[in-house]
């Protein structure tokens, strides 16, 4: 008997790696991360598996020392445009900054990406932690941690008021009248509050999902806050199912408590699954990744988590150090679970570095192990599904060639996509017009 809830499943497009060393493999693409050619067979292949979307990561500042994909990479809804016109299915979820950029052009963008690929748009809005982000926009510094959630509000107010500008039948193109659109469906947004003032129309009809689907990754109390009343997939760390299951139920009562469905929100964790023949060619296929990690890859998550800095400076097998304002400020949640870690298990620097440099995850074995794990966290309410990362050249074909048919024998994952558009497949609602609903509210009065 099928099931009525279903695994949600996204692929993150991650160029040559997701650390320091794995871009080394002896099969890996060195120009990954700007291949048209490499995200395209990445993308058909996830279409091909039946995946609901494709995620592009980014970031807007770099060092030296930055990650290879991090170094040298494709900006998102670039690249996820020209995806567009080689997929047909498979929804485009693309991350952008509420920091560094104006929400006037960030809805035109999002409409547009709707429109290129006929309603299979997604929006993962963050805030940026790097702090030296601040200086390649003409900004002397980064706004502190909370005050980018109160801009990520107003923010995603303004980007949603705008999508709503046109009405669904405002654009009437009547030929023989010479109405090209109906002004009483055509809104200003004429929005002024703490940080924006915008007037609107937006230069864009309504988008054929009516909005993209807003994802979030929001993980500190005020990140869980944002995402628990606004997002509609949230994107989540998700070290191990017993973690994993006290953020998925403490964001669905947050979510319960903002007046939500908690089920029209999605909580995907992100996994990255090494499939093998069996369980021991899986654990020998992990080795061969571990085994190109050092601790430069430890160093360099670490670095990464509280703002760049460098902790090549402190004695390895002294305790950790004391860095924890360096790191609220930056990567809020990622800081407080090492520190965490760190008080609970007295760990050293060098301990920490090297947990970071080789994370071995559940998602290890052969097809029936990893689809058992799978169906565990999911029936187990740890997740509603997951965003997969490729950890080795491959992966991904193992996955939907052997995973995914397990997963649709149990009744757990589709066969085939329900609809054309990224809302349809997934299963969220097309958000009402504001000012349609009021139009009929009134009407109906």
């Amino acid at each position: 008997m099928a099931q009525s809830r279903k695994i949600k499943l996204g692929f993150i497009l991650h160029g040559v790696g997701r650390t320091w060393n794995d871009w080394r493999h002896p099969d890996k693409d060195v120009n990954a991360s700007t291949s048209f050619a490499f995200y395209t067979r990445q993308a058909q292949l996830a279409e091909k598996g039946k995946f609901d979307f494709l995620f592009v990561a980014d970031s807007l500042s770099i060092t030296e020392k930055s990650s290879p994909h991090y170094l040298n990479r494709v900006e998102p809804i670039t690249i996820l445009s020209a995806l567009a016109a080689v997929t047909s299915k498979i929804g485009l979820v693309a991350t952008l900054t509420v920091s560094y950029s104006e929400p006037f052009n960030v809805a035109r963008q999002f409409a547009s990406l709707d429109h290129i690929s006929g309603g299979r748009a997604g929006w993962n809005v963050v805030t940026s932690w790097l702090g030296d982000t601040a200086a390649n926009f003409s900004k002397t510094e980064h706004p502190p941690h909370n005050v980018r959630y109160r801009i990520a509000a107003e923010y995603l107010d303004v980007v949603q008021g705008l999508w709503d500008s046109w009405e669904e039948d405002a654009h009437v193109a009547d030929k023989a009248s010479g109405t090209f659109v109906d002004p009483a469906k055509l809104h200003r947004l004429d929005h002024k509050g703490e940080f924006f003032q915008v007037r609107g129309p937006l230069n864009i009809k309504r988008a054929p999902q009516g909005q993209p689907v807003i994802f979030q990754a929001g993980a500190s109390d005020d990140g869980r806050n944002f995402a628990a009343r606004r997002a509609e997939v949230i994107f989540t760390h998700g070290p191990t199912i017993e973690e994993t299951a006290a953020y998925y139920s403490d964001v669905k009562e947050r979510a319960k408590g903002f007046g939500r469905d908690p089920d029209q929100l999605y909580i995907l964790p992100g996994i990255a699954p090494i499939v093998g023949d069996t369980d021991e060619d899986a654990e020998a296929r992990y080795r061969e990744l571990a085994d190109l990690e050092s601790l430069e890859t430890g160093f360099g998550f670490l670095s990464r988590t509280f703002n760049d800095h460098d902790f090549h400076q402190y004695d390895l097998d002294a305790p950790f150090p004391d860095v924890a304002h360096i790191g609220l400020n930056s990567q809020q949640s990622g800081t407080l679970r090492i520190l965490s870690q760190v008080r609970a298990e007295n760990l050293t620097l060098r301990q920490v570095v090297q947990r970071l440099a080789t994370p071995r995850g559940t998602f290890v074995g052969s097809p029936e192990t990893v689809a058992n794990e799978l169906q565990n966290w999911f029936e187990n309410r740890a997740a509603d599904g997951f965003v997969v990362f490729e950890p080795l050249p491959g992966q991904l074909d193992l996955f939907v060639e052997k995973v995914i048919p397990i997963l649709q024998a149990r009744g757990l994952f589709r066969e085939e996509y329900e609809g054309d558009t990224f809302r349809e497949n997934i299963g969220l609602p097309v958000p009402d017009n504001r000012y349609t609903a009021a139009r009929d509210s009134q009407e109906a009065a």
